[in-house]
């Protein structure tokens, strides 16, 4: 791989790591209402998951999503139904800490099976192997070399996005301690994934 196409493979991986998404939304969600610590076993989860969606990728599944128009379609509703259940859980989180522990619980396992429901990282996924990887006769090579790429950046989106939220905790409780901003801040976050389910059936 030449550094005109590492070049271009790293303003594609800036652009869509670090735009908003289910995986920045939720970081931040968590991260706000239960502290970093709390948002890292997801954090974590999402270099992962996606890791692996870029390898099932590589190896031809998703050449038979794109032959098969109802097996994406089976993704997006997928997505979309997943996206609205998050988004019930935030609307329905009103204190910061422990109380909320189970209502927004979502975990390393959770936060690997949200990938392959994210059209964003199979859009990710698919144009990163069409157009860095498959056909390639170095396509082995190129791959060892794009995935630890990709997968500090799925991180390193997260983490930024969970640090703000954590940052944002002690604003979120409020002046009185009542906790109205952040039943406000989580509406907000539900309304980014509900934008975001939308999106992902009009694609």
């Amino acid at each position: 791989m030449n550094w005109q196409e590492l070049s271009a493979l790293l303003v594609l991986a800036t652009a869509m790591s670090f735009t908003p998404g289910p995986n920045t939304t939720l970081a931040t969600a968590l991260a706000a209402n239960q502290g970093f610590r709390h948002a890292l076993p997801f954090i974590c989860a999402v270099p992962v998951g996606w890791g692996a969606l870029l390898l099932v990728c590589a190896l031809g599944l998703g050449a038979l999503v794109l032959a098969l128009p109802w097996l994406g379609w089976a993704v997006r509703i997928g997505g979309v139904a997943y996206l609205l259940w998050l988004a019930n859980k935030l609307t329905r989180a009103r204190q910061l800490g422990e109380a909320n522990a189970e209502l927004l619980h979502v975990g390393f396992w959770q936060g690997v099976t949200l990938q392959f429901v994210n059209i964003k990282a199979w859009m990710l996924a698919l144009a990163i192997v069409g157009g860095w990887i498959a056909g390639r006769a170095d396509a082995t090579q190129r791959l060892v070399l794009v995935v630890p790429i990709m997968l500090g950046f799925a991180f390193a989106s997260n983490c930024c996005y969970a640090l703000v939220g954590s940052a944002l905790r002690t604003w979120l409780i409020g002046p009185n301690g009542d906790g109205q901003r952040l039943v406000w801040f989580n509406r907000g976050m539900a309304v980014v994934l509900l934008v975001t389910a939308l999106w992902m059936l009009v694609l």
